[in-house]
């Protein structure tokens, strides 16, 4: 029977089962998606997390909760067949604004964004009450400062988008041909039109700086002298 060993002292072993346990539960229990940096902590030295996960992965296929993988991060979801079972009338989320869609579209296709740039593309000028509902749906992020005159913010999307449209990556986000055949895109598409390739841009890029506290303050996310905001 395969065996994992046990960190620290002594010579002690789990079976590979019991390990699969472990990570189960700790999933289970989670209320947030789990990081395989938090199960390489709490599972046995040595354990191949990859191998652990894609086995519960399979193990959890056919059944009414599936083990999906969001990044680094893994939880446990409705069955996408039977999500139309689940009611959550009292706690459904508002439908977003045609506004607020083209703009998160926007945001993670084209992410790091300024909101310049959001309005060049969309043609419209954007209100910042459409960022704030996205922002408040937790689906948006500010991520920098662009290395340009007047050091705009750039935004760009969250795990919890990812979760919240069961993608692994951003990379999984629908192409050109799939949103034609979905009929995301109709009537006539201008020559040469093309669905920009997300880049899975987690870390700041060589044209941003990190946002400071008094970044913060200026967007209104802290109050002078460091309080965050009610």
């Amino acid at each position: 029977m395969p065996v994992a060993v046990v960190e620290g002292a002594g010579p002690e072993y789990l079976p590979l089962t019991d390990v699969e346990r472990i990570a189960e539960a700790l999933v289970f229990a989670s209320a947030e998606p789990v990081s395989e940096a938090f199960l390489t902590e709490r599972l046995p030295r040595g354990t191949d997390i990859g191998g652990v996960m894609r086995r519960l992965v399979d193990a959890y296929a056919p059944r009414g909760v599936n083990l999906i993988r969001t990044g680094d991060r893994w939880a446990f979801r409705t069955a996408a067949d039977l999500s139309f079972v689940i009611r959550k009338d009292e706690d459904e989320a508002k439908k977003l604004s045609r506004a607020a869609l083209e703009v998160l579209a926007i945001i993670a296709y084209h992410q790091p964004v300024t909101r310049a740039e959001i309005e060049e593309i969309r043609g419209v000028q954007t209100s910042r009450g459409t960022l704030d509902v996205l922002m408040e749906a937790g689906w948006v992020r500010f991520r920098g400062r662009r290395r340009t005159p007047g050091r705009p913010v750039t935004l760009g999307t969250t795990t919890d988008f990812l979760d919240h449209f069961g993608l692994e990556e951003l990379r999984d986000l629908p192409g050109l041909e799939e949103l034609k055949g979905a009929g995301l895109l109709s009537g006539r598409i201008p020559p040469g039109f093309a669905i920009p390739i997300p880049q899975d841009v987690e870390e700041l890029t060589e044209d941003e700086d990190p946002i400071t506290q008094l970044d913060l303050e200026e967007l209104g996310l802290l109050t002078p002298g460091g309080e965050a905001e009610e």
